[in-house]
């Protein structure tokens, strides 16, 4: 019957916004692990022009959108492929993903750059698949009032969320009494701040389980990871700060963990691959077949748990501080964190400087306790110009 029924469902027609990013090109991955499930009506990326032109041939959608820059260039490679409309910009972002031919729009963009054209898709009346967590980071209160307002679904893609969200499937009629999110403790669990003062990107980069994008892997191994998605929790399931719980959890095997009133618990466990949230959330209500590696216990004998080192790793405290003041106070976060990680990366600033730049930018930049979406645009820009007058100080 379950295969019957997925014959005969319609294609769903995706825009995927940072189609060549790591979650962009796992999400082309799942769907061509289920052909007839779903279309892609609409690719995205800032940089990577050859792989957007790859994936445009392949997928053929009406639409692209590249960075300014590379217009020319992506213009030219697809120029005998007249059904694909090239377009260049941020406004083109915000345009396409209004198109009548999207149904869901996989936000996957890194950083503050998913907030605008995520706006425009939840007005536009398009169901969200949410990868970029920053968006409810910067602006949570405002982006669930739209998406009452307008009726949508918001899907979380990050693995600890889509734990939650599975975890709550069909208890609707049951208090949650506390959210449990999971952290690997990235590539420098157990280590003390002397250990950290030298490290380097390299050693930054290598997270134990995980396969991510550069920026995601440092925030991992900073914490801070798991500290914009305590603020993202917040957002998505409607909690109250204290109801927010982060525990480390090296085997990644448990996503996360949902507490009900009459203490039970429910996780969501599985192998670390980030395709399966992500078809998940494509396929929603329906959990599609489909054959990636499935979770063995003989394999994980053994499962553990520990608090996080919040002295060592501040970006969590910081965060934790920033989602308790509300307002304006964790677009500031992620701003200046965004411009540190940057630096980071550039050999700029130090591992444990990082934080120092968060914390600094938190301290400085005027807070607004009711912000508009104006209002967040020229927090994140002050935040981005503090921070960065920090790092070359």
């Amino acid at each position: 019957m379950a295969d019957s029924l997925s014959q005969q469902a319609p294609l769903k027609s995706l825009a995927l916004l940072g189609s060549t990013g790591s979650i962009g090109t796992q999400a082309l991955a799942v769907v061509r692990e289920q052909p007839g499930r779903f279309r892609v009506a609409v690719l995205t990326a800032g940089r990577q022009w050859q792989l957007l032109v790859q994936q445009a041939q392949e997928f053929r959608p009406a639409a692209v959108v590249i960075g300014d820059e590379f217009y020319a260039a992506v213009k030219a490679a697809l120029a005998s492929q007249p059904e694909t409309q090239v377009l260049a910009g941020a406004a083109a972002l915000a345009e396409v993903v209004q198109r009548p031919d999207v149904d869901v729009v996989l936000t996957a963009l890194v950083g503050y750059a998913g907030l605008v054209p995520t706006v425009a898709a939840i007005r536009a009346g398009k169901d969200i698949a949410l990868a970029n967590k920053e968006t409810l980071v910067v602006a949570g209160e405002l982006i669930t009032k739209l998406v009452r307002e307008h009726n949508v679904a918001l899907l979380p893609v990050d693995s600890e969320h889509s734990a939650i969200f599975q975890c709550l499937v069909g208890e609707a009629l049951n208090p949650v009494e506390k959210v449990i999110l999971t952290a690997s403790g990235g590539p420098f669990r157990g280590r003390g701040a002397s250990e950290l003062a030298h490290i380097t990107k390299a050693q930054a980069l290598k997270h134990p389980n995980w396969t991510m994008g550069a920026k995601i892997t440092i925030d991992s191994a900073t914490l801070m990871n798991k500290g914009l998605e305590v603020i993202e929790a917040k957002w998505l399931f409607n909690l109250e700060n204290e109801q927010i719980e982060a525990v480390v959890h090296p085997q990644s095997i448990v996503h996360s963990l949902v507490q009900f009133q009459d203490g039970s618990l429910k996780a969501q466990l599985g192998l670390p691959d980030m395709k399966l949230p992500i078809q998940y959330a494509l396929g929603y209500p329906e959990r599609l077949r489909n054959d990636f590696p499935r979770f063995s216990f003989l394999d994980y004998p053994t499962l553990t748990f520990e608090a996080p080192d919040l002295g060592t790793f501040r970006h969590l405290p910081l965060a934790y501080a920033a989602m308790q003041r509300g307002g304006t106070a964790a677009c500031v976060l992620n701003a200046a964190n965004e411009v540190a990680v940057a630096a980071f990366l550039q050999d700029k600033v130090s591992f444990l400087g990082m934080a120092d730049v968060v914390a600094e930018s938190l301290d400085r930049v005027p807070y607004l306790a009711a912000p508009t979406l104006a209002d967040y645009a020229a927090t994140d820009l002050e935040a981005r110009r503090v921070a960065t007058g920090l790092i070359k100080n």
